[in-house]
């Protein structure tokens, strides 16, 4: 599982580890957000996904769905360092130990690796 470790400067969840994504523009549908993202936070190329999220997360001021990317083109790097300080690869086993930007993520998370 690739995580990106928020700068602890970061207004929102400083210094947590977080999937890669961010906010949908005005007008933009949130699977072509997603591959804008990638590109902008992990340099890669990515197709929109052809499935629906795996998770979803909704509450008054919050709107967050998550897929499983398992194919693009590129190495990720940190192609956005003023939002993170380290992207980093993570093995179930490693999980417990991380500060995660959401509760769910362990759980979720740990799903998505044993399937």
């Amino acid at each position: 599982m690739l995580l990106c470790h928020r700068s602890a400067g970061r207004r929102w969840y400083p210094d947590v580890w977080d999937l890669p994504g961010g906010r949908v523009e005005e007008g933009e549908d949130p699977k072509e957000s997603l591959v804008r993202e990638l590109r902008e936070e992990l340099g890669i190329t990515a197709s929109e996904p052809c499935s629906p999220p795996m998770h979803e997360s909704r509450t008054a001021t919050f709107d967050m769905q998550i897929w499983v990317i398992d194919r693009w083109t590129g190495t990720p790097v940190n192609a956005a360092p003023d939002e993170h300080d380290a992207v980093a690869w993570f093995e179930t086993s490693d999980l417990d130990s991380l500060r995660l930007a959401h509760e769910s993520y362990l759980s979720m998370l740990t799903a998505v690796l044993v399937t």
